[in-house]
């Protein structure tokens, strides 16, 4: 059954509360406190401590009298009596004595101090408690202060980031760099008569560090640098977005020469083509406003507005034509030598050991962001300290590399001698059908240890160079590679399992891609088939042809794996002994290198420790 939660009392209610418990703790227990502070004696015990000279100092009103000792810090108080002979008893006893004059106190200002004070004060602190509460919600004071951009503005000191610690951009970093060359030396730039860009826009995939940049540029330049995101611009209210777009504008001329930073800029950028009908939204509003403010200073101004994305293709055409944002900075994924600065310039704060290689680990994560590597980093810091030692050693950043790839190792998962037979098979039959093909990576482990990530075994292959281009021949042999543990499972056990659903999945995607966007099929030569629609996020697809085409296309991506298939399955008959003997090896180590994998595959034995 659903939970039903009673509705909330508003914020009035424990006004009131409040105010009526301060107001009868004023009435009845403060002044019930202050009378137990008075100790109150007979008239006859007054007359006696005066003739002993024990009372210090009288004060004589109307009803009462009250009276100070001479030691103690006690106060007491008695009725008054009809007695002419007290005035010559205190003079006697030399004490200081003083009859009180009542003043008359208005009733009104009884009132007010007694009533209209306490809630006053109490309106204030509501006030000033909803006020908080709308700033928070809302980003400004009150209802008619929505439109505060609340941009974080950073100088040099505050960021403490600067080019230096961004690795594998340098082609971003040139771009950048004389954005805040201008900044610092505009008169060069004006002089030959050259406007520097009104805008940057960092372009690239997710984790490759364009926010980095961008924090990197703030502590280049010296000058105020004010961060935002585009999710930040649109809220609720319609017309807020435009607002705060207006009042970064403001503040940035303000402070001008300084550098404007949107982040994640496509939440209010998008293309208007894609609006509802009517297209007049809060999200169009506010892309408006930022165009009409990107037209509204000069150049010389000083003012140098960055953005960044990963879905450049969604942006409105007005606002990347020339005059807004002038210069695309792509932010791609590093290659080798930019994974290997990136692993060291994360690697300045880690204990490292003295035979650190990072070009093998920089090898072995192509494809990898600055954040994955950075986490790998970490990772490798985190399992020495789980290991007791004090220093990151080699095989700490490798086994943070499996780890992030394909998640923890599983030490307790329980699995039959029969599974674990057929994991072991399946996973040399992968190693053996790619050691025996010209255009496969060289293999660089190969383990049956089950993984978090749902791998029950993995084969490791590492290039010994960066490649940037595939060939067909590279291509089919990955295909192939792929299909050789669902071969092996075939000619062992005359079987099949599940366990090639992964093989299965990337052997496809590369079979289309082959088809469909690499010109890499004679039935369709040449011929676009399909396009990809985000090449930064999923690099998801549209076909770009007829029914009839697409289904030709599927035929023959078929064919290219049931080629592959075949070879698979020819390659581990014709070493159905070297498959034998290296499932045994494996089978009983559990874990085994590259270089273990080709000396048994060359005919060297090796003895089972």
């Amino acid at each position: 059954m659903k939970e039903i939660k009673p509705p909330k009392k508003p914020l009035i209610y424990y006004y009131v509360v409040i105010l009526i418990v301060v107001m009868l703790l004023n009435t009845f227990l403060f002044p019930a406190i202050l009378r137990h502070s008075i100790k109150e004696v007979d008239y006859g015990t007054f007359l006696s401590m005066v003739d002993q000279g024990k009372v210090k100092q009288v004060q004589i009103e109307d009803d009462y009298i009250t009276f100070s000792p001479k030691s103690g810090d006690v106060v007491y108080k008695t009725g008054t009596m009809n007695d002419p002979e007290l005035v010559n008893r205190l003079h006697k006893a030399n004490v200081n004595f003083s009859k009180v004059i009542p003043k008359e106190s208005s009733p009104l200002i009884n009132f007010f101090w007694t009533w209209v004070a306490p809630i006053l004060i109490f309106m204030a602190i509501g006030q000033w408690l909803t006020k908080r509460m709308q700033t928070r919600m809302m980003g400004g004071g009150n209802g008619f202060s929505f439109g505060k951009s609340n941009a974080k503005v950073y100088v040099e000191s505050e960021t403490g980031i600067t080019f230096n610690d961004v690795a594998g951009q340098d082609e971003a970093k040139e771009a950048l760099q004389e954005i805040v060359d201008y900044l610092h030396n505009s008169k060069k730039y004006v002089d030959i008569g050259a406007n520097i860009p009104k805008g940057a826009l960092l372009v690239g995939p997710p984790g490759t560090g364009k926010t980095l940049l961008a924090k990197a540029v703030a502590g280049e330049s010296k000058v105020p640098f004010f961060s935002m995101s585009g999710s930040e611009f649109v809220e609720m209210f319609v017309g807020m977005g435009a607002a705060r777009v207006r009042d970064l504008f403001k503040q940035a001329k303000a402070k001008a020469p300084c550098i404007v930073f949107i982040d994640e800029i496509d939440a209010i950028g998008k293309s208007r083509n894609s609006s509802m009908a009517g297209g007049n939204d809060e999200r169009e509003q506010t892309l408006n406003q930022l165009l009409t403010e990107m037209d509204g200073f000069e150049p010389d101004k000083g003012i140098v507005i960055l953005a960044a994305t990963n879905r450049p293709e969604t942006l409105d055409k007005a606002l990347l034509r020339p005059g807004r944002f002038d210069r695309r900075v792509p932010v791609e994924l590093p290659d080798l030598a930019g994974r290997e600065s990136i692993l060291r310039v994360h690697a300045r704060k880690v204990k490292l050991a003295d035979d650190i290689d990072f070009n093998v680990i920089a090898r072995a994560t192509s494809g990898a962001s600055g954040a994955d590597l950075a986490n790998i980093i970490n990772e490798a810091a985190l399992r020495a300290v789980r290991l007791g030692r004090n220093k990151v050693k080699q095989n700490d950043l490798e086994e943070s590399v499996e780890t992030v790839i394909a998640g923890y190792q599983r030490k307790n998962a329980v699995i039959s001698m029969k599974d674990k037979l057929t994991i072991a098979y399946h996973e040399i039959g992968h190693a053996l059908v790619a050691a025996k093909q010209s255009h496969s990576a060289p293999i660089h482990k190969i383990t049956i240890i089950p993984r978090t990530s749902g791998a029950l075994g993995y084969t490791m292959q590492v290039d010994e160079k960066e490649t940037i281009l595939m060939t067909k021949e590279q291509a089919l042999d990955k295909i192939t590679t792929y299909m050789g543990g669902r071969a092996a499972e075939e000619i062992i056990f005359k079987t099949i399992t599940s366990g090639a659903s992964n093989d299965i999945e990337q052997a496809t995607k590369i079979a289309r891609s082959m088809v469909t966007r690499f010109g890499m099929s004679d039935e369709f030569d040449m011929m676009a088939l399909e396009t990809v629609n985000n090449p930064y996020l999923g690099g998801d697809t549209t076909l770009l042809v007829s029914a009839e085409t697409a289904s030709k296309v599927d035929v023959e991506v078929l064919r290219i794996i049931k080629t592959c298939h075949q070879n698979a399955k020819m390659i581990l008959q014709n070493n159905i002994d070297k498959l034998h003997e290296l499932t045994k090896y494996l089978l009983e180590k559990e874990t085994i290198t590259g270089v273990e994998f080709m000396d048994i595959l060359s005919g060297k034995e090796l003895e089972l420790i």
